[in-house]
């Protein structure tokens, strides 16, 4: 094995997060341990606002996978830190990418957004945005794929890569299959409470361990 975790007994079951807050902490760099968030409506997608609050020491030139949605035969939408910084999504082909501030070992709230009726994407770091870029204008996201954190799964949720793999925390992710406002945006990173999100919402997600992750569990806001 790689290494030791005290995190074993959720292994491959099916918990509900409390609505306290909860953090996934991958410590440790494998190609064993991730987390399955089990949607709530197909991700049949012509936009999104996909948000998650992030911390990793991990430096230097080395990708991090942060989600990632494949169906079958496509990565239907990968999000990424790039070798050189910049963060990044990928719909089913080549990426839109990003240059904004490294992320790093403080927290950081991210969000990216997409519509497919323009090809406007965003991305937004603590609330601020970034420069928007016209990516996969009439692209459809396809359903019927899977959602993990920590891993890239290069066929359907197998084949990892260990050198890509998450380490580090990763929390409060949550998707609508609309794009939020940039108001609503900048009231999430500052903890105000907005509609539920409508693919998945962290307070009430299905999340599946697999390998071992650690959940902890702190408390209310």
């Amino acid at each position: 094995g790689y290494h030791s975790f005290s995190f074993f007994s959720l292994l491959q079951s099916v918990v509900s997060l409390p609505t306290s807050p909860s953090i996934l902490v991958f410590s440790n760099e494998t190609n064993t341990n991730y987390m399955e968030i089990i949607a709530e409506k197909p991700l049949q997608l012509t936009a999104f606002t996909l948000c998650m609050r992030v911390a990793t020491e991990l430096s230097g030139e080395r990708e991090i996978i942060l989600f990632a949605y494949r169906t079958n035969n496509f990565d239907e939408l990968n999000v990424w830190r790039e070798l050189d910084g910049r963060l990044s999504f990928y719909l089913s082909g080549d990426g839109v990418l990003f240059q904004v501030p490294y992320l790093g070992f403080l927290q950081t709230h991210l969000c990216f957004t997409w519509d497919s009726s323009s090809g406007a994407a965003a991305v937004f770091m603590n609330g601020r945005k970034s420069q928007t870029k016209i990516y996969r204008k009439g692209h459809t996201i396809r359903p019927g794929g899977r959602i993990i954190l920590g891993q890239d799964p290069d066929n359907f949720l197998g084949n990892f890569d260990a050198k890509q793999s998450f380490v580090g925390e990763i929390f409060d992710v949550n998707m609508w299959d609309s794009v939020l406002s940039d108001s609503a945006i900048q009231g999430l990173f500052n903890w105000r409470k907005q509609d539920r999100a409508n693919v998945f919402d962290w307070q009430f997600a299905e999340l599946r361990p697999f390998g071992a992750v650690e959940v902890i569990n702190v408390d209310p806001i």
